[in-house]
């Protein structure tokens, strides 16, 4: 703690040099003379020798005052150009950031984003990973996640929405005029539906009705644990599914999907972005949590 205390000591002595007195001293570092005076003399105390001749009009530096005056300015140089070098590297934002993103989101949505804010800083290195489980950001020395779906509960994480992920019923043309248009929810059991499922459980549907949320386990005509594939069969005819709209916005502008029961949607589930608490978040971290939130501001999946 000596060494510590004594660094603005180091800086009242060096500039009380260079101004040749407390007097300019003081102003160049906005404290008062009398605090000037202080640093020194603690810093004398300190070393056990006298740094400064006292005179009424100037100080004049000691023999001893010389030497140590000359490899002051030396630290101090350094300590500068060692400050410089971390505020540049914080402007070029160098280095890596590790993300983990759900699969089909971080595919369709995130990466674009990424590739072009990757422009402005060449120097910043990305590890992408993509996943749909909870992970523990600092075991795995993961900086950023975006996660679907309610956060679980942890007092070493923070958390901000950037959207809502609104789910919709929809099938192709084509299958809708084969088998017909469901027209409840309880319709739907005469239906090829198309779920997902994850560890050996198929998903539930929560659709509207009435004034309230159903939760509804469609029997799967296909079960497929990855998106992509769900929507590929949709896509052939085979079946209603539900989607996230982010996924199959585009298809339903085109008219190859159908929007179907609309009256049982609004069920949204929070789109978080999660980074691990309690530490100071890194310059490159701070810029893609800051871009991300700003894109959700704008509408980013409008």
């Amino acid at each position: 703690m000596k060494s510590l205390y004594s660094l603005s000591g180091i800086t009242a002595f060096v500039v009380t040099v260079q101004t040749g007195s407390f007097t300019e001293a003081a102003v160049r570092l906005g404290i008062t003379k009398s605090a000037v005076g202080k640093s020194v003399g603690k810093l004398e105390e300190h070393l056990g020798v006298s740094l400064l001749i006292r005179t009424t009009r100037r100080v004049t530096l000691t023999t001893e005052g010389e030497r140590y005056y000359r490899e002051c300015v030396q630290a101090l140089e350094q300590i500068e150009r060692a400050s410089h070098q971390i505020q540049a590297g914080q402007e070029r934002l160098t280095g890596k950031l590790r993300l983990d993103l759900p699969a089909a989101f971080g595919r369709k949505c995130v990466m674009p984003l990424l590739m072009e804010w990757m422009n402005n800083y060449p120097e910043l290195k990305l590890n992408i990973t993509f996943s749909e489980r909870y992970i523990d950001l600092i075991e795995e020395g993961v900086d950023l996640v975006i996660r679907i779906g309610k956060v679980p509960d942890s007092s070493y994480l923070v958390a901000r929405q950037l959207s809502v992920q609104q789910q919709i019923l929809c099938a192709t043309p084509a299958y809708l005029q084969q088998y017909g248009e469901p027209d409840n929810i309880d319709s739907l059991d005469n239906h090829r539906c198309i779920v997902g499922v994850r560890q050996e459980s198929p998903f539930s549907w929560i659709l509207r009705e009435g004034d309230s949320f159903r939760h509804y386990t469609p029997v799967p005509f296909y079960e497929l644990a990855d998106g992509e594939a769900m929507l590929q069969a949709v896509l052939s005819h085979k079946g209603i599914a539900q989607f996230p709209l982010w996924l199959i916005a585009d298809k339903l502008k085109e008219g190859h999907l159908q929007r179907i029961m609309a009256q049982t949607e609004g069920y949204g589930s929070p789109i978080n972005l999660i980074w691990p608490k309690g530490r100071s978040v890194p310059p490159k971290t701070r810029y893609l949590i800051d871009k991300l939130l700003q894109a959700a501001e704008k509408g980013w999946l409008d």
